[in-house]
């Protein structure tokens, strides 16, 4: 019957997606390495589903950039490089600092920065940065990723055009896929990560867009000058 079909649909389609999170979770949390096999077999038996929600929620990390399908040995974690991070800064950088621009200029679908609900919207967005910016105090790494990512998905949303908050967040959990491997070789993280979310939203609150543009280029060249040490050993 219809019903009992849709019902099912929605049970796999959470699964597959609570799969799929909880294995983003591992690749961030560093504790599946680059290069690192993932079979179908195995994660089902780890989980204690099948392997068709498995399969699938693969597949879906794999288009968005943390997996790599292999024909014949099933899934691995992508190997990025120095270089592949630097050109993700680039891209992000360019693509935000063009949406503060475009915000400055009273372009749509973008909002106007003094319309109330998108003011009262950001308060709630200004929490969440709130919570990042502890958790980078902290150095605690494994709390910061999850809330930057909401955090950053939050306030893009707040512009109107999901295709732009789609892309920067499948960048954004790439930029932390990618820089992970090199972060986690520093044991004590605190003051190293950048904690200025709060500073983003109260220029972005006030209308002040130039500054919104210089503390996102002073974030992107301090990951950038950060993750190039680690790498280099210092």
């Amino acid at each position: 019957m219809p019903g009992n079909s849709g019902t099912g649909a929605v049970t796999r389609s959470t699964l597959r997606q609570q799969i799929a999170d909880a294995l983003r979770d591992e690749v961030l949390a560093g504790r599946f390495q680059p290069g690192q096999e993932c079979t179908v077999k195995e994660i089902a038996e780890q989980y204690g589903v099948s392997a068709t929600p498995v399969r699938e929620a693969l597949v879906d990390l794999s288009a968005q950039g943390l997996l790599e399908a292999d024909q014949h040995r099933g899934f691995r974690v992508r190997e990025y490089s120095l270089d592949d991070f630097r050109a993700m800064i680039e891209a992000r950088g360019l693509v935000a600092d063009g949406m503060f621009r475009a915000i400055s200029e009273g372009l749509k679908p973008f909002p106007r920065l003094d319309d109330p609900s998108f003011t009262t919207t950001l308060a709630g967005v200004r929490r969440r940065g709130e919570e990042a910016q502890r958790a980078a105090a902290a150095g605690d790494l494994a709390v910061l990723i999850g809330y930057d990512l909401r955090f950053w998905r939050e306030l893009v949303a707040l512009f109107g055009n999901p295709y732009l908050s789609d892309f920067l967040h499948r960048l954004r959990v790439q930029c932390w896929a990618c820089s992970v491997q090199y972060l986690r070789r520093r044991t004590d993280l605190r003051g190293e990560l950048w904690s200025r979310h709060t500073a983003l939203v109260d220029a972005l609150a006030t209308g002040d867009t130039t500054t919104a543009r210089t503390i996102v280029a002073e974030y992107n060249a301090g990951a950038l000058a950060l993750v190039e040490r680690l790498a280099n050993g210092t």
